[in-house]
C-alpha cells in the first residue's frame, strides 16, 4: 500500500501508487492525471500533441515555439538602424544582395569593360568568349565600309575582353 497523502493511478481498475504525472490533454497541460509506472508508460506511448491538427497548424505551433508565443515584430522594417555596420549581411534583402554582388566601384575597369561588352555579372569565360565574337564580328571596320567610329568601338572592345580575361582567368 501507499503513504494517506499519495495519489492513487488514476487507470481504471489500478491500486498501485499515482507517482507519475502525465497532462490530461494539449489544451490543458498543466492539468495533471496521475500514474502508476506501468500505466504512465502506456499513456506516453499513445500520447501525441499534435493529434488532430493539420500540417499548417503542426508547423505554425513549432514556428511558434521558438519565441514561445509571443507577438514579433520585424526591427525597424528589417534594416538595421542608421549607422551600423552589417559586415555579414544579417540585414540584407534578395535585392541589397545583387546590388552588393555586381557592385564594384563604378569607375573599376573591370565594370568599364563590362560595361561596353554589355554584360551583367556573374560572367564566365564562356560567356565573355562569346559575347566578344558577337561584338566582333557587328563593329569589324571591314563590315562597316572602313567607318572610323566602329574602328574605335572595336578597340574598346578589344580592351575590355583583355580586361575580363584577365580578371576571370582563361
Amino acid at each position: 500500500m501507499h503513504a494517506p497523502d499519495q495519489k492513487n493511478c488514476e487507470h481504471p481498475g489500478c491500486d498501485l501508487a499515482g507517482e507519475f504525472r502525465a497532462p490530461r490533454s494539449r489544451q490543458q497541460l498543466r492539468d495533471y492525471v496521475w500514474f502508476c509506472l506501468d500505466h504512465v508508460r502506456a499513456y506516453n506511448a499513445r500520447w501525441n500533441y499534435y493529434a488532430d491538427m493539420d500540417e499548417d497548424a503542426v508547423e505554425e505551433d513549432r514556428r511558434g515555439t521558438a519565441y514561445w508565443h509571443r507577438p514579433t515584430w520585424p526591427l525597424n522594417g528589417g534594416r538595421p538602424p542608421q549607422g551600423i555596420r552589417d559586415p555579414f549581411g544579417f540585414f540584407e534583402t534578395e535585392e541589397d544582395e545583387k546590388v552588393r554582388q555586381n557592385s564594384e566601384l563604378p569607375d573599376s575597369p573591370y565594370t568599364q569593360a563590362l560595361a561596353i561588352m554589355e554584360l551583367t555579372p556573374p560572367v564566365t569565360p564562356d560567356a565573355i568568349k562569346r559575347r566578344y565574337k558577337e561584338l566582333v564580328k557587328q563593329h569589324h571596320p571591314d563590315a562597316n565600309g572602313g567607318d572610323k567610329q566602329a574602328e574605335e568601338r572595336l578597340k574598346a572592345i578589344n580592351q575590355a575582353y583583355a580586361t575580363l580575361t584577365q580578371s576571370n582567368g582563361p
